[in-house]
């Protein structure tokens, strides 16, 4: 029972900072380049851990979210649960890729994530400047990176065999 809780402490932990993190305020010359923490987290659990984390978590996260950033209610929802599922659906396919295109895969499904973003803001008649639409996925792609090499033992330990 005890090392139940502990498998879930970790995640649960992450997705609460990730929120926390989301809407710290940044010096404005480095704010364009928040990464999306919640959407590279729920992608390194998605891809590391598909059944710890579903889509419900996904959707209830956007909707944490989008209260903390005051955007339109369900516009984050929406997008972590087309990333979050493609993640899912293809993990299996995703996981075997060597680690470059694996930064490749979460590069686009980050900038899939702000996609939807812009294309809700359109919709909406929002606008937001091009770099803190774009730079986003790019600086998340480094973070999700550094955060597989933290989490993911397994992978080290299955190279490690070989």
């Amino acid at each position: 029972m005890s090392e139940r809780r502990r498998s879930w402490f970790v995640p649960a932990l992450s997705l609460l900072l990730t929120a926390a993190l989301a809407v710290l305020p940044l010096p404005r010359a480095v704010a364009p380049f928040r990464p999306d923490w919640v959407a590279v987290v729920l992608l390194l659990w998605s891809l590391t851990a598909p059944r710890r984390f579903r889509l419900l978590t996904a959707f209830w996260m956007g909707i944490v979210l989008d209260t903390l950033s005051g955007s339109l209610l369900g516009q984050h929802a929406l997008a972590l649960l087309v990333i979050v599922y493609l993640a899912e659906r293809f993990h299996l396919r995703i996981r075997v890729f060597p680690i470059s295109q694996l930064a490749l895969t979460v590069l686009l499904l980050l900038g899939l994530y702000e996609f939807i973003l812009f294309w809700i803001d359109g919709v909406a008649g929002r606008t937001v400047p091009l770099v803190e639409r774009w730079a986003p996925p790019l600086t998340g792609t480094i973070v999700w990176l550094g955060l597989l090499a933290i989490f993911d033992s397994g992978r080290r330990e299955a190279s490690a065999r070989i």
